[in-house]
């Protein structure tokens, strides 16, 4: 018989995968789960009136350190974390950086072991990935899908500053509100991306763990801050010439559209129209590709340029400085 009471009669072979697939699943909640807080922050609004505000948080050191999104904490300087377990224990914010919408608490009381975090820098377009947070209130809930697309750009802001967080990964896991803040894991249950923003149904954005946003987590464990180099330039890519690109082994720059005035890149004497090929040692492709470069360690250290100017190559120095927000 083709089926049976009980529905189509499955392959071995189909039934394995599917198995294997629920064991996935499974096996990565159950690490995670009790490793992911619901937390709840109380956000001080005009006039002085408080609104309770959700989100998640991922332990990720053995001392109590848990990483969640800025826009989870906002301004708000505490609140409680509560675990799986039923575990309740108030945390402090030990620092928040919106320009990467990424910011980390300490639990004032025990917290369970940490995750282990990975790195999205691996990951392949179609791979399996879990979410574990804390939708809508409800504790340790998880969902399931594959990373639809890598290498997405999410805008972030703080006062006048803005900025773009790079390289963030798209899936199709659910997400829903409250699941900020929360993990994205690969099959081995490693964390491999903060889940920040839900774009649409059945499209989620995360914050990745890679080099940069690890540099990011320890500035705010070491100073509860994010300090950032500004050169005053805005761009977009833009081809290179035939000739430029047969000489250099490069095809895209960045055509400069504006320079801020009395800004590091007008005292350097970069022009709009100029096309800014490298920084450094590094070539630069996009704004993205600059920004990389414009953390704590690039400010007041001359950082070498060179554009093209009509048909001239100009070779500068400009001395970035640090970009203050007002927020």
């Amino acid at each position: 018989m083709a089926e049976t009471l009980s529905g189509p009669d499955r392959s071995g072979e189909e039934q394995a995968a599917l198995d294997s697939y629920s064991r996935t699943v499974t096996s990565v909640a159950a690490e995670l789960t009790p490793k992911v807080a619901a937390l709840n922050v109380a956000h001080r609004r005009a006039g002085g009136r408080f609104v309770v505000g959700t989100g998640s948080a991922v332990v990720f050191t053995d001392d109590g350190f848990l990483l969640t999104n800025a826009h989870v904490v906002g301004h708000a300087d505490a609140g409680t974390a509560s675990f799986a377990d039923g575990t309740t224990t108030p945390f402090h914010v030990i620092g928040a950086d919106p320009l990467s919408d990424l910011a980390v608490v300490r639990a004032d009381g025990p917290t369970p072991p940490p995750a282990r975090l990975g790195e999205a820098d691996a990951l392949r377009v179609g791979q399996l990935v879990v979410a574990v947070g804390n939708p809508l209130g409800l504790t340790g809930s998880v969902t399931a899908g594959v990373v639809s697309a890598l290498g997405r750009s999410l805008p972030a802001g703080t006062g006048r500053a803005t900025r773009v967080i790079d390289d963030v990964v798209q899936t199709d896991a659910t997400l829903h509100p409250g699941s900020s803040g929360g993990a994205l894991a690969t099959a081995d249950g490693r964390v491999v991306g903060i889940n920040t923003a839900i774009a649409d149904v059945g499209l989620g954005l995360a914050i990745p763990v890679n080099g940069t946003s690890r540099k990011i987590i320890a500035a705010l464990l070491a100073t509860g801050r994010v300090r950032r180099a500004y050169l005053g330039i805005a761009g977009t890519p833009s081809p290179l010439p035939p000739p430029v690109r047969a000489r250099t082994g490069r095809r895209t720059g960045l055509r400069i559209a504006e320079v801020v005035t009395a800004s590091p890149a007008a005292r350097a004497g970069l022009r709009a129209g100029d096309l800014l090929l490298t920084a450094g040692d590094a070539p630069v492709t996009s704004a993205q590709a600059l920004q990389r470069l414009m953390l704590e360690d690039a400010i007041g250290r001359p950082l070498p340029l060179t554009a093209l100017r009509g048909d001239a190559l100009v070779d500068v120095v400009a001395v970035p400085a640090e970009l203050v927000t007002d927020d």
